[in-house]
């Protein structure tokens, strides 16, 4: 979803204290999956009121309100580092290995001191540094460093390209066995069973946690855009239709409020977004608006249809004008374009629509037939509108990837994943040990 940072905070009230590390052997403005990972999670937990801090090898500042400490030995590339990986890659662990993971044991003592919780990315699970990995270990072990979730996103010993590298010794064995008290986290289900195998434990005792998909960043969506999507709770709505029309008669937006009303008892969360103010030109458009009001809330749609012109407003409390960054904004956010006018000289919302691929639903009128041929879902003028929210219910049920779109929205964010995953994961405690368990 699309939140803002003061709503965002007050799902974590009880955490706000938490301390939270990102660990890796490299970290964001670094480009890579990872790196990204570690960006977003930075991001959102800063936003939930957590102390976001990211430790890592190399990278540097990214974001307000995220500590970032970049300790140059936790990077596979520092020399020291590099001499002691070559040599390990052909099964040699001396007193190289040993002075190097003492070094890397004391710097991250000191960037842990004060950290609740370790996120360790693959550094339990890939052999970048391995006396990154056996300073950790010792310091877990010790007692001495944070919880740790153990986010596992490539495993070394499963990896056929890795199979020269690896012994089946210490520090190579630090990979394929669980370390105790760690909860472990995969991105996949797939990678679930392949750890589970891997460390010898029970696929239930891994956590699940995917990545995500920053949907503001990727629709590039403008300050106004988020503030209107979190006011409506637009990533909710199922479907999203938009309705980019002035509020006059020739609009039809009577018949849009109807098919709307109809549809909340066919879909889930039906929403429409209505772009434009009543028009000025017509002293009897105030009167139609009143209407519309009226049909708003007898046709089942009262918290269905969004007009922007009575919250899209100045200090003043008059209408904003709704200009094309955020119309572009809306297109892009939108299932579907609703557009049921009794007559237009063309209609430019069905071109529009049409180039940012969304669904066009529309009145059966010569200028849209033109334009649109097959591709568009007609209606009669004054057809029933219950049987056009069925048309349009029983599109978007026929489309695989409306649903899949709506479940991205959904489970898939960022903000998503960490308040409804990863949170959950912060406050946990860690299950015992089989030997504790047996005393």
């Amino acid at each position: 979803m699309v939140a803002g940072a003061d709503s965002l905070a007050l799902i974590a009230e009880s955490y706000r204290m938490l301390s939270i590390a990102n660990l890796h052997f490299a970290g964001p403005p670094t480009i890579g999956g990872v790196e990204i990972t570690i960006a977003h999670h930075a991001r959102v937990l800063r936003d939930l009121g957590y102390h976001a801090r990211v430790v890592v090898g190399r990278g540097g500042p990214f974001l307000d309100g995220v500590e970032v400490l970049i300790e140059p030995l936790l990077y596979g590339g520092h020399p020291d580092v590099a001499a002691v990986t070559h040599k390990l890659n052909q099964g040699q662990a001396g007193p190289a290995f040993e002075s190097l993971t003492l070094r890397i044991a004391d710097r991250l003592a000191q960037a842990l001191a004060s950290v609740d919780v370790a996120i360790v990315h693959n550094v339990l699970s890939l052999h970048k540094n391995l006396a990154f990995t056996a300073a950790l270990h010792r310091l877990h072990m010790a007692g001495l460093g944070p919880r740790i979730l153990a986010w596992c996103h490539d495993f070394a010993w499963r990896d056929p390209l890795y199979a020269g590298e690896l012994y089946d010794d210490y520090p190579w064995n630090l990979l394929k066995q669980p370390w105790p008290k760690v909860r472990y986290v995969v991105v996949s289900q797939d990678r679930r069973g392949d750890l589970a195998a891997l460390l010898g434990i029970a696929p239930d005792s891994i956590t699940v946690v995917t990545p995500g998909v920053d949907l503001a960043g990727l629709y590039k969506l403008e300050a106004d855009t988020r503030a209107l999507v979190e006011q409506f709770d637009m990533l909710a709505a199922d479907p999203l239709l938009l309705l980019p029309a002035r509020i006059t008669r020739r609009k039809n937006i009577e018949q849009a409020i109807a098919i709307t009303g109809a549809l909340t008892q066919l879909m889930p969360r039906p929403l429409l977004i209505v772009t434009g103010p009543p028009g000025p030109h017509n002293p009897t458009n105030a009167a139609y608006l009143a209407q519309l009001q009226a049909l708003q809330a007898s046709s089942g749609a009262r918290e269905a249809v969004a007009f922007l012109y009575a919250c899209y407003t100045d200090a003043s409390g008059q209408p904003r004008p709704v200009g094309d960054p955020l119309m572009a904004d809306l297109f892009r956010l939108a299932d579907g374009l609703l557009f049921p006018s009794r007559y237009e000289g063309f209609g430019i919302p069905i071109i529009e629509a049409a180039l940012v691929g969304l669904p066009i639903f529309c009145s059966d009128i010569n200028p849209f037939r033109e334009t649109a041929g097959d591709a568009a879902v007609y209606f009669p003028l004054d057809g029933n509108p219950s049987t056009a929210a069925e048309r349009i219910a029983a599109f978007f049920a026929a489309d695989p990837r409306f649903a899949l779109r709506q479940k991205v929205r959904r489970d898939y964010t960022w903000e998503a994943i960490v308040q409804d995953r990863i949170v959950p994961l912060l406050d946990e405690q860690p299950a015992p040990t089989k030997e504790e368990g047996e005393g």
